[in-house]
């Protein structure tokens, strides 16, 4: 499931939900909307996979 990877994500680098979400969703709401239960759009889940890996690439996190 995406919200439990970017959970994941968040512990190992300490990022705040909402940062995460302006960087990977270009909104800020968008953990928080996860957390209560939506669904995002392929595409959507496709960018923020995406940028979870070359987040880690780049900083050598996880």
């Amino acid at each position: 499931m995406l919200i439990r990877r970017i959970e994941k994500f968040l512990r190992q680098t300490d990022m705040a939900a909402t940062k995460f979400g302006r960087l990977a969703a270009q909104d800020p709401r968008f953990v928080l909307d996860l957390r209560n239960g939506r669904t995002p759009r392929t595409r959507t889940e496709r960018r923020v996979e995406q940028f979870i890996a070359a987040y880690q690439e780049n900083a050598h996190v996880g």
